[in-house]
């Protein structure tokens, strides 16, 4: 393929980002990360930072290695506007504090308890925080994301959902004295909800190993799962996470932990069918399509 210069009009979209240049000029063999790199460079500003869109029809340009920018739909004289996103930060790090929260809450309030814990409470207390526990260990040995930042004021956003209804709101009705927790425990009830935790805690591990395996370190390619789970649904890791939450709900008896519970499931289906409709938009007939994204039979 024959190389040749290609000059686009910068302009800036939103509040105009410190020394951008008017334009910028890249071979025709270059990659849109290396559009990225040259306009981060030009500004002084960290490429996280940046957000560049098509002036044509203002769609977006990924940053990736893996696109030349003659794939882009940019031409010789094509617009390109540049905005800057503001502060941001790490996604690793945004989820190693959302997590941080209900790991250190939940063992803090068991310690202050002002009466000798019942079994219950103790058993709540262990699995909510093995739980969040097991999330910090994947956060910083297995998880690899495909976007390296996010703005930081999501961080409050985020964080406030974990610290406050996970930490806050479920501790507080689970180790007061008066809690259903403190009562003595029904066997026919807690053991069964112990064994969908672990089954819980145990899928959704195995899944988080295999979309592991989907993407190099540091890349952003995306693959098609298989193995345990993706056979029912498009996110086993979101089923496995549902059951580990009702066997946790049917430990605590609190509504605190169902309100929890249902807003997660909530969330997670969103994200689900979002997933759905990338797998069959990215990969066509090489994916096979699922009826149920994240609960079988039901969602």
């Amino acid at each position: 393929m024959t190389s040749r210069t290609l000059t686009f009009s910068v302009r800036p979209r939103g509040k105009p980002l410190h020394k951008l240049p008017e334009d910028l000029s890249l071979s025709s063999t270059s990659t849109s990360s290396d559009l990225y790199t040259q306009l981060a460079s030009s500004s002084g500003t960290s490429i996280h930072r940046l957000r560049i869109t098509k002036g044509s029809d203002g769609s977006f340009i990924p940053n990736t290695s893996s696109l030349p920018v003659s794939d882009t739909g940019l031409r010789d004289g094509s617009s390109i506007y540049v905005k800057d996103l503001g502060p941001q930060i790490s996604w690793r790090l945004v989820f190693i504090l959302e997590y941080l929260g209900p790991l250190l809450i939940h063992p803090l309030l068991y310690v202050l308890l002002p009466n000798p814990p019942s079994f219950l409470q103790t058993l709540s207390c262990t699995l909510i925080t093995l739980h969040f526990l097991k999330r910090e260990i994947e956060t910083l040995f297995l998880h690899r994301f495909s976007s390296a930042t996010m703005p930081l004021l999501n961080l409050f956003k985020n964080s406030a959902h974990y610290w406050l209804l996970a930490g806050l709101n479920i501790a507080f009705w689970t180790y007061r004295s008066s809690a259903p927790a403190a009562g003595d425990s029904n066997p026919w009830i807690t053991w069964p909800s112990v064994a969908l935790y672990i089954i819980g805690e145990l899928g959704n591990l195995n899944t988080h190993v295999v979309l592991r395996s989907l993407r190099s370190t540091g890349g952003n390619e995306r693959g098609i799962p298989h193995g345990f789970g993706f056979g029912l649904v498009t996110c086993p890791n979101y089923m496995f996470e549902t059951l580990a939450w009702i066997g946790i709900c049917g430990v605590t008896w609190s509504l605190a932990s169902v309100l929890f519970a249902a807003l997660a499931v909530a969330q997670m289906g969103v994200w689900a069918q979002k997933k759905e409709v990338r797998y069959r938009r990215e990969f066509g007939r090489k994916y096979q399509k699922k009826r149920s994204v994240m609960l079988p039979g039901v969602w």
